[in-house]
């Protein structure tokens, strides 16, 4: 980690930074088997329309490290990261409505987004200005 982010003040929760890589592999491996899911699925519908919204969605995911880390940049992030939320609720639906599995599997990636958006949000607060 970057001496800016060890010198930024933390929001409370802030896991420590192991938990990090463990975590993002665990989610990486479930969207995977996710989208594989879905792409398989026989009764999916809207294919175009889902793989724009997962081609953005994957867009803001790749993006979020190099705005808050590269470019020191929380709010950038948090930007990046509130279109990700919402690209995720959206392809939940649509992957649910394909195949309910694909749908599930990404639940606990929706919690951890969810919370990576309050210690963004969090990170951005304590230390603007």
């Amino acid at each position: 980690m970057s001496t800016w982010y060890a010198e930024l003040t933390r929001p409370a929760l802030t896991p420590p930074n192991w938990v990090f890589g463990p975590a993002w592999t665990i989610l990486y491996i479930m969207i995977a088997i996710s989208i594989i899911t879905y792409y398989s699925a026989s009764g999916k519908q809207q294919v175009l329309l889902t793989t724009v919204i997962l081609a953005v969605h994957l867009a803001a995911n790749f993006s979020w490290t190099p705005l808050f880390f590269g470019a020191q940049n929380p709010l950038l992030a948090l930007l990046d990261i509130i279109i990700l939320d919402a690209t995720l609720v959206v392809l939940i639906f649509l992957f649910w409505k394909a195949s309910t599995l694909a749908g599930v599997l990404l639940l606990p990636y929706l919690c951890w987004v969810s919370f990576a958006t309050y210690l963004n949000a969090g990170f951005y607060w304590l230390n603007r200005g």
